[in-house]
């Protein structure tokens, strides 16, 4: 598996450094600690890489209804 590149690393800690902190960066870290793959996280909420990446960075924010499937992820992620 190979790792997160190191621009997505640096986007994703700007976006968890913000005031304004979403579930789409905090996802973001614990995949990356984690090394958890972006290809699952994408088929885990029905959505695209680009749209994972896209959370991770702070481009764009998930919706309510995928909040839940993503606190639910990143407890699962952080327990392996």
């Amino acid at each position: 598996m190979r790792g997160y590149s190191q621009l997505v690393i640096e986007l994703n800690e700007t976006a968890t450094k913000t005031l304004k902190i979403n579930i789409g960066a905090l996802l973001g870290r614990a995949c990356i600690a984690n090394r958890y793959p972006v290809m699952t996280v994408a088929n885990d909420l029905k959505v695209s890489r680009q749209t994972v990446y896209d959370w991770f960075s702070g481009k764009a924010t998930p919706t309510k209804s995928k909040h839940d499937m993503i606190n639910n992820l990143i407890q699962t992620i952080d327990a392996s």
